[in-house]
């Protein structure tokens, strides 16, 4: 009796596939929405990997330029300090 069974539901998977290949994967339409869908969410997914990678950009940047900003402060008011402390006439 499984066997049976086994066999009819085969037989109906079979159906099935021969009306699918015969009509298509599906309605046109359908499948026009449903790649229009799955372009939206690679281009938002596109989007926010590059919002992230800029904003990882512009960290980094911030980060380099504070430090040699720091850096040129420090020198320059050494220097502004060396040369208010010198007796004036000296050189």
């Amino acid at each position: 009796m499984d066997v049976e069974h086994a066999e009819m539901a085969e037989k109906q998977l079979d159906a099935m596939i021969v009306r699918r290949a015969r009509k298509g994967a599906g309605d046109p339409d359908e499948r026009e929405e449903i790649w229009k869908a799955s372009v939206r969410r690679y281009n938002a997914r596109q989007r926010e990997e590059m919002r992230a990678a800029w904003c990882e950009h512009h960290q980094e940047q911030a980060a380099r330029l504070r430090a040699v900003l720091e850096a040129l402060i420090t020198h320059h008011t050494e220097q502004a300090e060396r040369y208010r402390d010198q007796p004036e006439g000296a050189a």
